[in-house]
C-alpha cells in the first residue's frame, strides 16, 4: 500500500510540475504575442503611480478626484509637449547642420580608423601564413516591398497604440483608483484581503519611489551635463546634455553611451584627443555620483533586487520587448519580488531575488 501511495504522490507532483511549466509557457507566449497591449498597460501603470501623489494632494484641497486626475494629466502633457518642442527644435537645427558640418568630419575620422585597421591587417597577413581558401559569393536578395511595408505598419501600429491609449489609461487609473483597489481586494477571500492590501501598498510605494527617483536623477544629470557642455563651449549644449543625461541612466552601458553625443558634436571643435578624454572623465564622474549618491538618496532601497536578478531581468525583458522592455524590466521584477514576499509559498523566490 505504501508503494502505491508513494507512486500516486509522485505522479501528482509530476503532473503539478508539468501543469505549471505549461502555464508558464502560455503566459510567456501571451506576453510576447500581445506585447503592444501589455507594454501599454504596464507603462500606464508606472505613470499613474507617479502622478497619484499629486492627485491626492489636490484632493486635500477638496478637488474631486476625477477633476484632479484630469488637471494633473493635462499639465503633465503640457510639460511633456514643451520639453518635446525644445528638444525637437534643437534636434532639427542639428539635423540641418549634419550634412555640411558634422558628416564630413565623421566620415574623415571613420576613414582614418579604417586605414589603420587595413594597415594592421596587412601587418598580420605578413606574419601569418596565408591559406588558399575558396569564397562563395552570394547575391543578397532584396527585401520584398510587401514584407517591408507589413513590418513598418506593424511598428507604426504599436507606436500609435502606445501614444493613443496611455493618456486615457492613466486618467482612468487615477480617477477610479479606489474602485479598482476595492474590486481587486474582492477577488480574494476575506481572510487574505489584509495581506493583499499590504502587498498593493508595498508595490505602490516601490513603483512610485522608483519612477520619481529615476526621473529626478535623469533631470539632474541632464541639467548638470547641459551646464558643463555650455561652459566648455560645445555646440547644442541643451540637446547634447539632455540626451547624454538620459543615456547615463541606462544600466551598465550608460557610462559609455553618455559619451557619444558630446563626442560626435565635439568632432568639429577639437583636433586633439585631450578634450575628448576630459569630457569622458567628467561624464564618468557624473555617472559615479549618480550611481553612488543620487540613486541611493532619491530612489533609496525601494527596489530590493540583487545585481544578478537585475541583469537577468534586463536580458530577458529586453529580448522580449526591446527598448521598452529595458525600461520595464526592473519595475516588473521588483513587483514580482514584493508579491513573492507576501505569498508564503513564493517567499524563497523573493529572498533569492533580494539576496
Amino acid at each position: 500500500m505504501s508503494s502505491i501511495h508513494d507512486s500516486e504522490t509522485e505522479l501528482k507532483v509530476r503532473s503539478t510540475l508539468s501543469q505549471r511549466v505549461i502555464a508558464l509557457g502560455i503566459v510567456l507566449a501571451f506576453l510576447y504575442w500581445a506585447s503592444s497591449v501589455v507594454m501599454t498597460v504596464m507603462f500606464s501603470i508606472l505613470v499613474a503611480y507617479m502622478l497619484d501623489p499629486v492627485v491626492e494632494g489636490l484632493e486635500r484641497f477638496r478637488v474631486p478626484r476625477g477633476a484632479g486626475a484630469l488637471i494633473v494629466l493635462l499639465v503633465t502633457l503640457g510639460l511633456l509637449s514643451l520639453l518635446g518642442y525644445l528638444v525637437w527644435d534643437r534636434a532639427e537645427r542639428f539635423a540641418e547642420d549634419w550634412p555640411v558640418k558634422y558628416a564630413p568630419v565623421l566620415k574623415e575620422a571613420t576613414a582614418r580608423i579604417e586605414e589603420k585597421l587595413e594597415r594592421f591587417e596587412r601587418e598580420v597577413s605578413r606574419i601569418t601564413p596565408q591559406e588558399r581558401t575558396s569564397r562563395l559569393v552570394r547575391i543578397a536578395e532584396g527585401t520584398p516591398v510587401r514584407s517591408w511595408l507589413l513590418t513598418g505598419l506593424g511598428s507604426l501600429y504599436s507606436i500609435l497604440l502606445f501614444v493613443s491609449f496611455v493618456p486615457f489609461l492613466v486618467f482612468f487609473m487615477l480617477a477610479a483608483k479606489r474602485e479598482v483597489w476595492h474590486g481587486t481586494l474582492q477577488l480574494f477571500p476575506s481572510t487574505e484581503r489584509t495581506r493583499v492590501k499590504q502587498a498593493l501598498e508595498a508595490v505602490s510605494a516601490m513603483l512610485r519611489g522608483y519612477v520619481i527617483g529615476n526621473l529626478l536623477v535623469a533631470g539632474i544629470l541632464a541639467v548638470v551635463s547641459w551646464i558643463f557642455f555650455a561652459i566648455i563651449g560645445l555646440d547644442y549644449p541643451f540637446l547634447t546634455g539632455f540626451v547624454s543625461g538620459v543615456l547615463n541612466l541606462v544600466p551598465y552601458l550608460g557610462a559609455v553611451l553618455a559619451w557619444v553625443p558630446p563626442m560626435v558634436v565635439g568632432l568639429t571643435k577639437y583636433n586633439s584627443i585631450t578634450p575628448f578624454v576630459g569630457i569622458a572623465a567628467m561624464l564618468g564622474f557624473f555617472h559615479l555620483i549618480a550611481v553612488n549618491v543620487l540613486m541611493p538618496a532619491l530612489v533609496g532601497k525601494k527596489v530590493h533586487l540583487n545585481a544578478l536578478a537585475v541583469t537577468i531581468a534586463l536580458l530577458f525583458w529586453g529580448w522580449m520587448w526591446g527598448g521598452i522592455g529595458l525600461i520595464l524590466a526592473i519595475p516588473i521584477t521588483a513587483t514580482m519580488k514584493v508579491v513573492c514576499d507576501y505569498v508564503d509559498e513564493w517567499q524563497p523566490i523573493g529572498r533569492w531575488l533580494g539576496t
